[in-house]
C-alpha cells in the first residue's frame, strides 16, 4: 500500500484536467480577505459549504447568512456551522458594500434563479448541483455571467479531490491508453423524509446525487453521443420516487454506466469509479476515501507496472478544495478549469440520464 498526499502529486486539479476543459474567466485582480455571503440553507451541502468557508478565515470573510424565508435561517444559526452570522434578506445580502461572492445552497428548485440574482448583482457564485431542472434556464444563466465576466462554480465536489485527482491525470496523460469502459455507483438507503424530498424531481436520485458522477464520466470523456436512461419507481403507486436507475452513455469506442440506487443499506461503502482502457484501470472505491487500485500495463512516473493500492490523503475538509480554487480565481490568479461549454454539457447528460426533459 502506497500513501500519498496532494503536495507529492506533480499536478494541480487544474493542470489535471487542462485537456478537457479550457478556462473560464477570471476575474479582475483583487487582494486582502474575499467577502462572500451564503443564500440558502436547504441543499444537503448548505452547511458543509458554510463550514469550508469559515474554516478559510485566512482567504474568506463570511458578511451573513440570507434566505427567502428569514425565520429558517434565524434558525440555523442555532446550528454551529451558522453560528453567530448576521441573517439577513438577499436583497441585503447582494447590497454588501465590498461582496465579491456568494455561495448558492437553497433547494435544487430555487438554484438557478437565486444564482440568477447573484449574477444580475455582478457577483461571483458557487452554485451547488444540480443546476436546476431546466437546460435552456441553466444556458440563460451560463449567458449573463459570461456577459458581466463571472465565474460559476459548480459544486461538484469530486473534482477537488485527490483520487479523482489523480484519475484525470491518468486519463489526460494517457496512463489508461484508449479508455472503453466506465463503470460507476453512487447510492445510499432514502430514508422515508428523503424519499418525499426527492420525489418532487422527475429524475429522482441520479438527477439529485449521481451528477456527480456524469460531471467525472465528462470531463474525462467529454459528452458522449447518446444517453440510455433506465429508471425504477419501485414503491409506486405509493410514491413516485425514482430510486433505482441506471442509465448507460454511448461513445464512438466506449460505454460509460451510471448508477443511483436509494434501496442499497450498504450504498455508501459500494459507491465506486472505475476506469478501464488498454493501457490500464483505476478504481476508486468507497467513492470518497482516496483508496484507489490503479493497473497499469506500464510503469508511469512514480507508478510502477502491474497493480498497487493507493491510498490519497486530503488536505483539509470536504469542501476546502473547491473554495480554496474559487478564491485563486476570483482573485485573478488563475482560470476555472471546466468551461461553460463543460458544465452545459455535464447537466444536459444529467437531465438525460435522469429520464428528464433536456430543453
Amino acid at each position: 500500500m502506497t500513501n500519498l498526499t496532494r503536495r507529492q502529486f506533480t499536478t494541480t486539479t487544474a493542470a489535471a484536467v487542462a485537456t478537457f476543459a479550457a478556462g473560464v474567466h477570471a476575474a479582475e485582480p483583487t487582494t486582502g480577505k474575499i467577502k462572500v455571503g451564503q443564500i440558502g440553507t436547504s441543499h444537503a451541502h448548505a452547511s458543509g459549504k458554510m463550514e469550508a468557508m469559515r474554516s478559510l478565515s485566512d482567504t474568506y470573510e463570511v458578511v451573513g447568512l440570507a434566505d427567502v424565508d428569514l425565520e429558517k435561517a434565524k434558525r440555523a444559526t442555532q446550528r454551529k456551522p451558522y453560528e453567530g452570522l448576521p441573517v439577513m434578506s438577499i436583497e441585503q445580502l447582494l447590497s454588501t458594500p465590498g461582496l465579491q461572492a456568494v455561495a448558492v445552497e437553497t433547494e435544487v428548485r430555487q438554484l438557478v434563479p437565486t444564482a440568477q440574482l447573484c449574477i444580475d448583482a455582478g457577483m461571483h457564485i458557487h452554485l451547488d448541483k444540480p443546476a436546476g431542472e431546466s437546460l435552456s434556464a441553466f444556458r440563460q444563466l451560463c449567458a449573463a455571467a459570461d456577459a458581466k465576466k463571472r465565474t460559476i462554480q459548480m459544486g461538484y465536489m469530486l473534482r477537488y479531490n485527490p483520487a479523482f485527482e489523480l484519475l484525470f491525470q491518468a486519463a489526460r496523460e494517457g496512463w489508461l491508453g484508449e479508455i472503453y469502459e466506465i463503470d460507476a455507483m453512487m447510492g445510499k438507503l432514502a430514508s422515508a423524509g428523503l424519499r418525499k424530498d426527492l420525489a418532487q424531481y422527475e429524475g429522482g436520485g441520479l438527477f439529485e446525487l449521481a451528477c456527480h458522477l456524469i460531471d467525472a464520466v465528462v470531463t474525462i470523456l467529454g459528452k458522449p453521443d447518446e444517453v440510455i436512461a433506465f429508471t425504477k419507481r419501485t414503491e409506486a403507486p405509493k410514491d413516485t420516487f425514482a430510486d433505482n436507475q441506471l442509465a448507460v452513455l454511448d461513445y464512438p469506442k466506449a460505454t460509460a454506466t451510471v448508477r443511483c440506487n436509494h434501496l442499497d443499506p450498504f450504498g455508501f461503502p459500494r459507491r465506486r469509479f472505475q476506469v478501464a482502457g488498454s493501457g490500464g484501470a483505476l478504481e476508486i472505491k468507497p467513492l470518497e476515501s482516496g483508496e484507489v487500485d490503479l493497473s497499469l500495463t506500464e510503469a508511469r512516473g512514480a507508478f510502477k507496472k502491474g497493480t498497487q493500492h493507493l491510498t490519497l490523503k486530503r488536505a483539509g475538509g470536504r469542501y476546502d478544495g473547491e473554495f480554496t480554487d474559487l478564491a485563486k480565481v476570483i482573485r485573478g490568479e488563475k482560470q476555472l478549469a471546466w468551461d461553460r461549454q463543460h458544465d452545459l454539457a455535464v447537466h444536459e447528460v444529467v437531465l438525460k440520464a435522469a429520464g428528464m426533459a433536456a430543453d
